[in-house]
């Protein structure tokens, strides 16, 4: 390449650099800042063309209000930076964990910009945001195998529990859940809990009385549980619901399939949550046939 060549290689990468760090500068900048800056600019070319100031005054009257639009902008600065420290002074990982998501989040978007990864990056932060606002509202929601937060209330429940359980035809059979795995572990947690003074109170809507739900209704009893039957059309369709309380305090929904499978476990301690649920239970408990 010859020196003349350097030389324009050398300016228009200048030029580039320039143009970068404009385009830059207009995106960092408050947009109130940059509509005063742009007045400014007019007001002083106007003052100046009109001959309604002389140059100096048209001059200053324009450096004058850029340096208000530039205060403004320093101004809303110092709002944002003192809003997000506001957000971050919370636990110690949330702080620290905190600039490493966004980070990481930015990396992924702006090295493989136009890529599925970028794509996916963007799905998976969205997906994050929609799940923290369940969490801020109180409210965890798992897949319909997860049965975690339904184990782990009943192992914390100290005062009394209760739950409304939904027996009703199905190709796989009606009580089948119940000895399933994770069935059978519910049950232990509840035998833990019965042995820890928690008064248990459950209801079965069924379609049939059939022997297999009288010999559970049977065991369940024997162990120290309430239970109520209630056969299916005594109560609408919308109280037909798979749920537990524990406490007065926390509440479990299971959001079901056409065939009754669990599909998505929604634990909660959101207060309108947990009173929606205790009306859908008390007025089932009021409709059934409890027997000593």
């Amino acid at each position: 390449m010859t020196m003349t060549g350097e030389v324009l290689g050398r300016g228009a990468e200048r030029r580039v650099r320039s143009a970068g760090g404009l385009v830059r500068l207009v995106a960092h900048t408050d947009p109130v800042a940059l509509v005063g800056i742009s007045l400014s600019i007019a007001l002083s070319v106007t003052l100046d063309l009109t001959n309604a100031a002389t140059g100096v005054e048209s001059l200053l009257a324009g450096l004058m209000g850029i340096t208000i639009s530039l205060l403004v902008d320093s101004l809303a600065r110092a709002e944002r930076r003192f809003h997000l420290r506001t957000l971050l002074d919370g636990p110690p990982w949330l702080v620290q964990g905190t600039p490493q998501i966004v980070a990481a989040v930015r990396e992924a978007v702006e090295r493989h910009a136009e890529t599925r990864v970028a794509a996916e990056a963007q799905r998976r932060y969205e997906q994050f945001r929609v799940e923290a606002e369940q969490l801020a509202a109180g409210r965890i929601i798992r897949p319909g195998d997860d049965d975690e937060d339904l184990m782990g209330a009943t192992r914390d429940c100290v005062r009394r529990m209760s739950g409304l359980t939904n027996v009703t035809p199905r190709a796989s059979g009606e009580l089948s859940w119940w000895y399933s795995d994770i069935g059978r572990r519910y049950w232990e947690a509840n035998l833990a809990a019965l042995r820890r003074g928690v008064r248990i109170t459950r209801v079965f809507v069924h379609a049939t009385l059939t022997d297999e739900l009288s010999e559970l209704v049977e065991t369940q009893r024997r162990a120290g549980v309430r239970v109520g039957l209630l056969p299916l059309g005594v109560v609408g369709p919308h109280l037909h619901v798979n749920l537990t309380l524990w406490d007065g305090a926390s509440c479990w929904e299971a959001r079901m399939s056409a065939h009754g499978e669990i599909t998505e476990n929604r634990f909660s301690v959101d207060r309108a949550d947990v009173d929606r649920l205790t009306r859908v239970f008390d007025q089932c408990a009021a409709a059934a046939t409890f027997r000593n």
